[in-house]
Formats: C-alpha cells, structure tokens, sequence
C-alpha cells in the first residue's frame, strides 16, 4: 500500500464531497485523462476539470461516498458512489462507480471510471427509455454525444 497516493484519492473525493472543484484539480496531473461509460476519453487537466465543474454545476444535490481505498506506487484503486438527481428527468439517481487510478508526479494522471450504463440510464431516465433502450449502442452514441457537445458549450462559455 502507498499511503501518499492512497491520501491522494481520499483527498479528490472529500473536494469533490464539498463541491471544490480546485482542491480537486491539484489532485490531477496537466496531462491527466478520463474515462467512463459516458465521457469515453478526455484528455488534458482542462478539459477533465471542465466536465467535473460542468456536472457539479448542473447538479446542486451530488453526494460522494468513497470506500475501498487501494493505491500501489503507480496505480490504485477505489469504489465510490454519486448520488444526484438528474436535471433532464428530476429522477434520483444512486451510481455504484469502481474507480481506477494512475499516478504520475504525486497526481493522478489517469482516471477512468466503470458503472453498468444500463442500470444508470434506468434511473436516470426512467422507463420506458432506461429501461428498454439502456443498452442499445445507438442509446449510447446519443448520450455520449449530448455529453460532449454539453462539455464543449460549457467550456466555450467559460
């Protein structure tokens, strides 16, 4: 176990907990990434940083637990879960996400979250959508691409 990089990934989720969004950019490497089943590869602190200010932006009610902590020299690991209603539907969403980790400098570098898109969209969305579309790959394009456009706005704005 690496208590440094270990502290590293406790100290990201308690910013993203309190909705500081700086704490949590000096968590991230300049050349960090991201991914996860939405937001499939971004790349660069900025536009890493940009989703997480976007998403808690939108979302006034995100609520982080994180657990299960693990960090070696170079990787690690941690299992968290986000809690949130989602703006487009009202509905509550509760998203068990496993959290993976690279380490670069003392920062993260990479970061790539996994959840069941399925069982995420049927929350999110509710039925019929979520539930009987949830899976389907055109499903997904869509989401991932109202996601992006949504990340590039939101940039340009800034």
């Amino acid at each position: 176990m690496n208590d440094q990089n270990a502290a590293l990934i406790r100290t990201f989720y308690g910013a993203f907990g309190r909705r500081d969004t700086d704490a949590m950019e000096r968590c991230y490497h300049p050349d960090a990434t991201f991914g996860d089943p939405v937001f499939q590869d971004l790349e660069g602190r900025d536009r890493v940083m940009g989703m997480w200010r976007m998403l808690l932006g939108r979302n006034r009610d995100v609520g982080v637990t994180v657990g299960d902590v693990s960090a070696r020299d170079h990787d690690g690991a941690a299992h968290w879960t986000a809690r949130y209603t989602f703006g487009t539907t009202g509905r509550e969403v509760v998203n068990e996400i496993d959290a993976l980790f690279r380490f670069e400098d003392g920062l993260i570098v990479r970061h790539h979250d996994a959840f069941d898109f399925k069982h995420w969209s049927k929350m999110a969305l509710g039925r019929p959508v979520g539930l009987f579309l949830g899976w389907t790959p055109m499903f997904r394009a869509t989401i991932r691409g109202r996601a992006l456009r949504s990340l590039e706005e939101f940039m340009a704005a800034g």
